[in-house]
């Protein structure tokens, strides 16, 4: 069975300055989540300790990663594995913004996120 999807849902997103998340596969509809991201110069979100894992492709600009033991730049055309149970910080670095497509498995859910503070 094929099912069109017409457009994405709109997630509220975690950090200092809002970020659009456009989830196009979801919770709801199937065990994976697929989103774009767009995330603003400057942006951070909370550190996390997700129980998914998170496989990234940065489409657009430059996507900071901190982890207990590193920080990377996933830039342009560039891609990271983060795998559940890590701790990671995601941001967008001050020169840039970033668009991004994340796609969690299993899906992405407040409860399993696992924000520092929460």
């Amino acid at each position: 069975m094929i099912k069109k999807i017409a457009g994405p849902t709109v997630i509220q997103a975690a950090g200092n300055v809002p970020r659009l998340i456009e989830e196009f596969v979801g919770r709801v509809n199937s065990g994976v989540s697929i989103a774009r991201m767009i995330s603003p110069a400057g942006w951070i979100e909370p550190g996390q300790t997700p129980e998914f894992d998170e496989y990234t492709v940065v489409l657009n600009g430059t996507l900071h990663i901190e982890t207990r033991t590193e920080s990377l730049d996933i830039n342009s055309g560039q891609a990271i594995i983060v795998k559940a149970g890590e701790w990671v910080r995601y941001g967008s670095p001050e020169k840039d913004g970033a668009e991004y497509i994340a796609v969690c498995l299993p899906a992405f859910s407040p409860e399993i996120v696992h924000r520092d503070g929460e």
